[in-house]
């Protein structure tokens, strides 16, 4: 064993079809600091490590994955830094939920009944989550994310293949650019390369566009993807949406995207289109589902925002024991779309 230029041990989850690969030892020691200067650390000095676990042959295009670290903050419990195919995100919505269901189910903290409280420093923020515990197994987990506002409203942007569009640049724990499907395009697995297609050009249409700035975070100043909504597919009925998310690197989530969700509940919220505490059931393109409530209305900076929680469900798929041989050809693995 001692042969191998790295080991790690991880275990799969996925929170409504969407994975997430959480790393439970080998990881490197971080430097003291926030969560956004680890990230940056990370990005910097092991990228190496990100690479090797999400993408080919270990991983895949849509890999999603996780590092727990310790707390930053006095009221939190782990640190966590989020990782995909093009790099590290702000915030996980999906994640949060996966690893909730993780640290509950395996006894990682202490449980208490009906629910178990976590909080994790996340590099967008503190995030607080409420894990179900009956005794015997965890359940649904949901979490209070971080404040959501919108940017900018109305943002109109001209794309290749689709003609002009107009949405809203809204901030849910990353930015997002929510836009409505066009007509005879419905959120369904059979349409995904159309929708990957319309969720990337509106991104880069957005970026070029318009300069994005947190107020009160400048390390949160990007566009993380677009997510496009329409009516609730043939697996989704009785949901009040269904949506896609298009991430990344023309990353697809296969969940409703937890931070989507929050910052889809904050847009309808503040354009008067959702109450407070009223419930929203927001699908994925695979019928999978997220349930959104706006819980307190605040102030970010110059903009007007809101509190959301999001309750969601995730499954324990698989433990696995990663090695890297020293003569592997592809230690930091091979990205193929």
């Amino acid at each position: 064993m001692s042969d191998y230029a790295r080991q790690l041990h991880t275990v799969d989850l996925h929170t409504g079809g969407e994975p997430l690969r959480v790393v439970l030892s080998g990881l490197p020691p971080l430097p003291a600091g926030t969560m956004l200067q680890k990230r940056a650390w990370l990005r910097e000095h092991h990228d190496d490590l990100r690479r090797f676990l999400m993408l080919e042959p270990r991983g895949h295009a849509d890999m999603y994955g996780a590092y727990l670290f310790p707390p930053v903050s006095p009221g939190a419990d782990f640190g966590v830094i989020f990782l995909h195919n093009e790099g590290y995100s702000d915030m996980c919505g999906h994640g949060i939920i996966a690893l909730g269901r993780l640290l509950v189910e395996l006894g990682m903290v202490e449980r208490q009944s009906p629910r178990t409280r976590i909080a994790f420093d996340a590099p967008a923020g503190f995030i607080e989550a409420w894990v179900e515990w009956d005794g015997r197994h965890a359940g649904r987990t949901t979490f209070r994310n971080v404040p959501g506002f919108i940017y900018r409203r109305d943002v109109a942007v001209r794309t290749r293949d689709f003609g002009a569009i107009t949405g809203d640049i809204v901030f849910g724990g990353a930015f997002y650019y929510y836009l409505t499907a066009p007509d005879g395009l419905s959120i369904a697995p059979e349409n995904v390369r159309t929708l990957i297609e319309l969720g990337a050009q509106a991104k880069a249409a957005v970026v070029a566009q318009i300069p994005i700035r947190h107020p009160l975070e400048p390390d949160l100043d990007q566009l993380y993807g677009s997510i496009i909504d329409g009516p609730p597919n043939a697996a989704s009925v009785g949901a009040d949406q269904s949506n896609v998310c298009i991430f990344a690197d023309r990353e697809v989530d296969r969940s409703p995207t937890g931070t989507g969700s929050s910052g889809r509940a904050a847009q309808l919220f503040l354009r008067g289109r959702l109450g407070l505490n009223q419930a929203y059931v927001n699908a994925s393109i695979v019928g999978s589902r997220f349930e959104v409530r706006v819980v307190e209305a605040v102030k970010i900076g110059p903009f007007d925002g809101a509190i959301t929680e999001v309750t969601g469900e995730a499954h324990i798929m698989g433990f696995n024991h990663w090695v890297l041989e020293r003569e592997d050809p592809f230690p930091q693995g091979f990205f193929l779309r």
